[in-house]
């Protein structure tokens, strides 16, 4: 059953540590305010709402936050959920608290289209606000425990989202800052709604299984104590410790084994006041029972990358069986608890403190939590969901490696150090050409492993990354950076190239290029994203926009081919449905028996593309790919439906193909033979030039396929070639 708490529980646990009654008052007030205007508003449950801010604040009390940390506690719906003002609550309580007040309220306050784009504009901006402040983090984390607490009342689909969101982003979240009881705690209650069944089943296997082992446990337990006492070892303390339920389901599905056999599912955990007393207790220990070779792990010189530090040894004790010890100091065992909230527990007499120096302190320590603001800003700027990135490149790290002078990075299973190079900085990631394992030269594709010290060889003449590197990294963020890198050289590319169309195309229809400039492109182009030359040559490289359709609509042209002459030419008005007539390109139009149709040469359409017809003053109907920009620039009512007919004999179409590449010995051999391999598709001719000073080579194909089937193939076979870094088919 839930406990409920009040006011006097929480400034009762928070005068354990705060004496000043200045810090006092502002939690008060901060309850007061909350309690007044969440005044008529009611939970789920039925409780008042002000008892959620209530059961924030006593956890945040309890984890030794500051008093702005608390008062932001039952505080933090109020910006949302009432018509109080930040400038208001700004005058109230000053700045600091509604920095942390409003960091949570941009998570909530977001409306958008989709729910995918919602999702992830809530992920950036959780992710940034976290990443900004590690006390919105603390304050979000226990939130969602007490959401958790009373998910009961919520409706299923919302208990399933919730859930879910918690196992993905909360729980991991709070595992990387050290907070283990509320990691557990926030997995549990996932696994219980997202998996009733497995969660009441390994539940009551444990219980069967502690009454199995508290008596090997608590006789273990008097061994331990006798040995310390008989070597006059005085201060100590010995808890026992049960693995969390998720964490349980999560090693016997990973593992393949039964509860029976998890021998670390019951712990014993020996407290002591320092770090040598830790030692010397683990050398009584070994030297009384047998440890288990390779199960020794020492994170008290080499701490987690979330701060944990203890020694774990796994022996043979009483009866021949495996029991876990962990031996660790008193402040190690509170910050393995509560993590970095014990860390940067507040301190009244700490003349020094401040937010920002915590923050700082914070960044510095916890090594992964600048790439958390990396991420939020990346995908904020990129526009897309962080969320999946970090649960595999920081949630899942588990591989700790070092750099030459000591400082640990933790990575995921599969890194190679290239993503090491990227992690330092993206100017070393771009410019690496080779890599010093241990002491020895490695390839750049070499597997990180646990305690790898790695040094990075860097030659500032060096080109930067080819798409191959893409292949060889991988975390997210060193793709990222790789892209970043790719884009702009593509970009650059396609420049060069559409401005070679460009002017080619000006060139045959008498347009002046010096007409051209900054101004007049976004005067008539803005609406396609298109607002400096740059953008527009990178358009027309990239075959989005149409030069000659571009020059039509800078100078006001327009096909006086009115809608009137198009009704009566093809009568379609009062459109009959007849047979429907195919002819000799296999291609349909219903209602039009004797219309004259033929493919564009813009886009060349082969059998099995989306297509749309095009009526036109004197072609009769021209069929388009549905993505053809030339169908773009005119009135809709000029588009028609045209359909494939599948009963056609089978026939080759003419397909032109552009592909991007970085130059090499033999890549144009290596596009030859990849096209040749592809059954059923004819080279009729091709062309390579090379752009960007000859760093790339662009390659133009005139090729016929008998299908759409066909040609994708062909083009995903190309996509593989090393170097190829773009495929395009040609839209002119």
């Amino acid at each position: 059953m839930e406990i409920k708490h009040n006011i006097d529980d929480v400034l009762n646990m928070a005068k354990l540590y705060l004496k000043n009654e200045n810090n006092l008052n502002l939690i008060k007030n901060a309850y007061l305010v909350a309690k007044e205007k969440h005044e008529g508003q009611f939970r789920k449950s039925m409780d008042p709402y002000i008892q959620h801010p209530i059961e924030v604040a006593y956890m945040l009390a309890e984890f030794q936050a500051s008093p702005q940390t608390i008062a932001a506690g039952f505080l933090h719906d109020v910006l949302e959920d009432t018509d109080e003002t930040k400038e208001s609550l700004e005058k109230q309580f000053g700045s600091d608290v509604v920095s942390i007040v409003e960091g949570i309220t941009k998570i909530s306050r977001l409306k958008y289209m989709t729910v995918e784009k919602a999702l992830a504009k809530t992920h950036q901006k959780i992710l940034l606000a976290m990443a900004k402040d590690i006390r919105v983090i603390l304050v979000k984390l226990v939130d969602r425990v007490h959401n958790m607490r009373t998910l009961e009342y919520q409706p299923n689909d919302k208990q399933q989202k919730i859930a879910k969101e918690t196992l993905d982003l909360y729980a991991p979240l709070a595992h990387r800052i050290g907070m283990y009881r509320i990691k557990a705690e926030l997995e549990d209650n996932s696994l219980k709604y997202l998996d009733p069944d497995t969660y009441s089943t390994i539940s009551n296997q444990i219980k069967e299984q502690r009454s199995v082992r508290e008596d090997d446990i608590n006789g273990m337990k008097d061994l331990i104590i006798d040995l310390l006492n008989r070597n006059s070892i005085v201060k100590y303390e010995i808890k026992g410790r049960i693995k969390n339920i998720y964490s349980v389901c999560k090693k016997m599905e990973q593992k393949n084994l039964e509860l029976t056999e998890i021998y670390d599912l019951m712990a014993l955990r020996v407290l002591v006041p320092s770090v040598e007393a830790c030692y010397h207790v683990l050398g009584l220990v070994h030297g009384e029972w047998s440890p288990i070779p390779k199960r020794f792990k020492d994170y008290i010189a080499t701490p987690k990358p979330n701060l944990y530090q203890s020694l774990h040894t796994t022996i043979v004790g009483i009866k021949g069986k495996i029991y876990e010890i962990q031996i660790r100091t008193y402040e190690m065992d509170q910050i393995a608890e509560f993590g970095v909230a014990a860390h940067w527990a507040y301190k009244e007499d700490n003349k020094n403190y401040s937010p920002e120096k915590e923050q700082l302190e914070v960044s510095n320590k916890l090594k992964w939590y600048k790439e958390l603001l990396s991420y939020a800003e990346i995908s904020e700027s990129e526009d897309f969901d962080p969320l999946e990135d970090i649960k595999e490149d920081i949630f899942s790290a588990n591989v700790y490696v070092f750099t030459p002078k000591g400082d640990a990075l933790d990575f995921p299973q599969g890194a190679t150090p290239l993503d090491f190079a990227y992690r330092i900085h993206t100017e070393v990631g771009n410019r690496t050409v080779g890599a010093i394992v241990n002491g020895k030269i490695v390839p750049l594709t070499y597997k990180l492993k646990t305690g790898d010290i790695v040094e990075i060889k860097t030659n500032k003449s060096f080109n930067g990354p080819s798409k191959s590197w893409l292949k060889i990294v991988k975390t997210s963020h060193a793709k990222h950076k790789i892209n970043s890198i790719l884009n702009k050289q593509r970009r650059e590319t396609y420049i060069e190239s559409g401005k070679d169309i460009f002017e080619k195309v000006a060139k045959e229809e008498k347009f002046s290029v010096s007409k051209l400039d900054d101004k007049l492109v976004n005067q008539f182009f803005s609406k396609y994203n298109v607002n400096n030359l740059d953008d527009f040559y990178n358009e027309i490289g990239k075959e989005k926009l149409s030069p000659k359709g571009a020059i039509n609509t800078i100078l006001g042209i327009k096909d006086k081919f009115t809608d009137e002459l198009l009704i009566e030419s093809y009568n379609l008005k009062n459109l009959k449905k007849t047979t429907k007539v195919s002819n000799g390109l296999g291609i349909i139009v219903e209602g039009l028996d004797k219309a004259k149709i033929k493919l564009a040469s813009c886009c060349n359409p082969v059998y099995g593309d989306v297509i749309v017809g095009y009526v036109t003053k004197n072609s009769g109907i021209v069929c388009h790919r549905m993505e053809c920009h030339n169908t773009k620039f005119d009135s809709s009512e000029r588009l028609i439906d045209v359909f494939w007919d599948d009963e056609a004999a089978p026939r080759q179409y003419d397909s032109n193909l552009t592909i991007y590449s970085y130059n090499r010995p033999n890549i144009v051999g290596d596009i030859i033979n990849t096209i040749n391999s592809t059954n059923s598709i004819y080279i009729k001719s091709i062309k390579s030039v090379s752009k960007n000073k000859g760093s790339d080579i662009l390659t133009s194909i005139k090729l016929t396929t008998p299908n759409a089937e066909t040609l994708n193939k062909v083009i995903a076979n190309l996509q593989k070639i090393s170097d190829a870094y773009e495929i395009k088919r040609n839209i002119k």
